[in-house]
C-alpha cells in the first residue's frame, strides 16, 4: 500500500487569517470576491511586487491627470474667483514682496491664511512658475489670470507635490502597517490601490484644486515612524503637517494622548518625554525661522510689515498685557508671529461659512446660531468638540499601542469635523484617511472593515458633491465614486456585502445591513430628487440642506463605530469583564 503524500502547497502563496474574505473556494479553487482583487489576482502567485507597484502609480496618475481636464473652483468667476486662483495670488506675493509683508499684504483678496510651509511651497512653485512665464505672477495686475498653459503648469504642481510626499508616505505606511500585522504583501498591493483610488482626495486636490495631500501626507509619515517606534521622527513630520495646513490639528488629540500614554506606560520615562519636547519645540522653530528671521532682515532695510495704513495690529498684540516697544529689535518678530497667528486661525469669520455636513450646520437649520454671541458659541463648540474625543483619546492614552493609533485618530478627526469652529467641507478628508488606511490592515479587506470604510467614503464623497457641482466637477464625481465603489464590490455597483456569498462568509450583522443600505438608497435618491426636481418655493438651498442632515447623522454614525473599534481593540472591555468576574467569584467563595 502506498504511503499518502501530503499536497505541496504552491509556491508564492502566503497562509494569512486576514485573506479569508479577499478570496472564495470555488470547487477547491480560488476565486476573487471584488473587482480589485481579480484585477490584481494574476500578480498573486509569482510577480514582484516591485513590479507591480510603478503599474499601479501609473494608473493612478492618470485619473488624476484626468480629474484635472474639468473644471476647478473659481472658473470664470470674477472678483474673487476661487480656490486656484488664491494659491497662485500666494506664489505671486510670496516671489515679489518682502518676507515680512506675505501675511499683510492686501488681506481682503486671497490674503494668506495659512502656515509658513505653505508660504515656502509657493514662494518654490512660483520661482519655478516664472521661469516659465513671468506673466503669470506679475504682481497686482495678473489677477485672474486664466491662461491654459498656467492651468497645466498649477495642475502639474499638485500632482507632483503629491507624488513627492503623499503617495510614497502611503506607500511605506500601508507597507509597515501590512507587516506589523502579519498581512502578505498581495493584499498591502491591493489596499493600497484603493487607498490611492479614493475618490473624495482625487476630487479636491485634482478637481475642485488644492495642496491637501502634502499635508496629508506628512500625516502619514508620522503615523508610519510611530508604527515604526521612532516617535521622534513622527513628531518632526506631525509638526510639518500642521505648519503646512492648520486642519491636521484634527489628528493633534490622538497624537498627544499616544504619546503621552508611551511616556507614562509600562512605566514613567522622563527622558523620552523631554525628548518629544524638545523635538517638537524645534521642529516648530525651524518652521518659522526663515518668516521670523526675514523680519528681522526686513526691519533692519527699513522695510515696513504693514503695506496699508489701514492695517489693523494683530489681536495678540493689541490686547498684550504689557507694553511693547516697536522700535525694539524683537518687535518685528514678534509682530509677524502674531499676526501669522491671527492669519491661521480666523475666529472672526464665525462658526462656519458654508453648507457642511457637521453638527452646527444642521442646528442651524431648525435654529439660527448667528443670533447668539461669537464668543459664546466658540466656547460651546471647544466644550463640545473635547468631550467628542475625549473616549478616543483616553482610550489611547491608557493602552498606546501603536496598531490603534490610526484608530485614534480617525475619531479624534471625527470629533473636530463634527463639533469644532470653522470647519470647511474639504475637512471630510482628514478623518477619512486614517480610516481607509485601516484596510492595509489585518482583517481590512475582510466583509465588516470594507462594507464600513467603503461606507463612509462613499458619504464623504456624497456631501462633497454640492460643492463640486458648482466647479463642474459632475462627471468626475461620478466616474470616480463608482469607479472606487465598482473595485471594492460596493453599493450602488454591487450588493454582494450585504446579500448573497460575502455576506454569508463575512457575517454583517443585519442592523449594520440596515443601516449602510438606506444611506445607500438615500444618497441615490437625493441625486435623482436633486436632478430632476427643484427645491421648494422659497427654500433655494433645500438640496443642499438635505445634503448636510444625512451626512451629518452618518458621519455622526461613523465617529461611533471608530471610537467603539478602538475601545474594544484596545482590550479594555476585556479587562473591564475580566476584573468584575474576579471580583464576583471572590465575593461568592466569601459567602460560601
Amino acid at each position: 500500500m502506498a504511503s499518502h503524500k501530503p499536497r505541496r502547497r504552491e509556491k508564492g502563496v502566503t497562509p494569512n487569517h486576514s485573506d479569508t474574505n479577499i478570496s472564495r473556494p470555488r470547487q477547491s479553487v480560488s476565486s476573487p470576491e471584488y473587482p480589485l482583487a481579480a484585477i490584481l489576482w494574476p500578480a498573486k502567485k509569482s510577480t514582484s511586487q516591485w513590479v507591480i507597484l510603478p503599474l499601479v502609480l501609473m494608473v493612478v496618475g492618470l485619473f488624476r491627470w484626468a480629474a484635472g481636464f474639468w473644471g476647478y473652483s473659481g472658473f470664470n468667476t470674477p472678483p474673487m474667483h476661487g480656490d486656484l486662483e488664491a494659491q497662485r495670488h500666494w506664489m505671486e506675493i510670496t516671489i515679489h514682496l518682502p518676507m515680512s509683508q506675505w501675511y499683510f499684504y492686501d488681506l481682503r483678496y486671497w490674503g494668506l491664511d495659512y502656515p509658513p510651509l505653505t508660504a515656502y511651497h509657493s514662494w518654490v512653485l512660483g520661482r519655478i512658475g516664472s521661469i516659465i512665464n513671468p506673466d503669470w505672477f506679475v504682481l497686482h495686475s495678473s489677477r485672474g489670470f486664466e491662461d491654459q498653459l498656467l492651468k497645466v503648469f498649477m495642475r502639474a504642481t499638485v500632482l507632483i507635490s503629491e507624488y513627492l510626499v503623499y503617495i510614497p508616505a502611503a506607500i511605506i505606511l500601508n507597507r509597515k502597517l501590512g507587516r506589523l500585522r502579519g498581512v502578505s504583501s498581495w493584499e498591502s498591493s491591493v489596499a493600497l490601490v484603493a487607498v490611492l483610488m479614493q475618490p473624495a482626495t482625487i476630487l479636491i486636490d485634482h478637481g475642485h484644486f488644492q495642496y491637501n495631500t502634502v499635508m496629508l501626507g506628512f500625516g502619514l509619515a508620522s503615523i508610519s515612524s510611530m508604527l515604526a517606534g521612532r516617535a521622534l521622527w513622527g513628531c518632526v513630520f506631525f509638526v510639518a503637517a500642521i505648519c503646512y495646513k492648520q486642519m491636521a490639528l484634527y489628528f493633534a488629540p490622538a497624537i498627544f494622548a499616544y504619546l503621552v500614554g508611551i511616556c507614562v506606560s509600562p512605566h514613567p520615562n522622563m527622558n523620552r518625554f523631554l525628548a518629544i519636547a524638545l523635538v517638537t519645540i524645534l521642529s516648530f522653530a525651524v518652521c518659522f525661522a526663515p518668516l521670523l528671521i526675514g523680519s528681522l532682515y526686513d526691519s533692519s532695510r527699513g522695510v515696513s510689515a504693514f503695506t496699508a495704513k489701514e492695517t489693523p495690529l494683530p489681536p495678540l498684540l493689541a490686547h498684550a498685557p504689557i507694553a511693547l516697544d516697536e522700535r525694539s529689535w524683537y518687535y518685528p518678530p514678534l509682530l509677524q508671529l502674531a499676526q501669522s497667528i491671527h492669519r491661521i486661525f480666523p475666529f472672526a469669520r464665525g462658526l462656519f461659512e458654508d453648507k457642511v455636513a457637521n453638527m452646527w450646520c444642521a442646528i442651524h437649520t431648525a435654529h439660527k446660531l448667528h443670533n447668539y454671541p461669537l464668543g459664546q458659541m466658540q466656547r460651546i463648540s471647544t466644550v463640545v468638540t473635547l468631550i467628542s474625543i475625549l473616549p478616543a483619546t483616553m482610550t489611547i492614552s491608557l493602552f498606546p499601542r501603536r496598531e490603534l493609533l490610526p484608530w485614534a485618530m480617525a475619531s479624534t478627526a471625527w470629533g473636530f469635523y463634527l463639533c469644532s469652529f470653522q470647519v470647511h467641507e474639504k475637512s471630510v478628508l482628514l478623518p477619512l484617511l486614517p480610516m481607509t488606511i485601516l484596510l492595509g490592515g489585518d482583517g481590512g479587506l475582510g466583509t465588516e472593515m470594507r462594507a464600513w470604510i467603503g461606507w463612509a467614503n462613499i458619504l464623504g464623497v456624497w456631501t462633497l458633491f454640492p460643492l463640486l457641482k458648482r466647479d463642474e466637477l459632475r462627471v468626475p464625481y461620478g466616474v470616480l465614486t463608482l469607479v472606487w465603489a465598482y473595485l471594492l464590490g460596493l453599493p450602488p455597483t454591487s450588493l454582494s456585502l450585504y446579500f448573497g456569498r460575502q455576506s454569508k462568509n463575512g457575517g454583517l450583522k443585519i442592523f449594520t445591513k440596515l443601516l449602510h443600505l438606506a444611506f445607500y438608497l438615500a444618497m441615490i435618491a437625493w441625486h435623482v430628487g436633486e436632478a430632476f426636481f427643484p427645491p421648494p418655493e422659497g427654500k433655494p438651498d433645500f438640496w443642499a440642506v438635505l445634503n448636510v442632515l444625512i451626512g451629518f447623522a452618518g458621519f455622526g454614525i461613523c465617529l461611533l463605530w471608530c471610537s467603539w473599534q478602538l475601545i474594544l481593540r484596545s482590550g479594555m472591555m476585556e479587562d473591564y469583564f475580566g476584573v468584575r468576574m474576579r471580583i464576583e467569584a471572590a465575593a461568592k467563595k466569601k459567602k460560601q
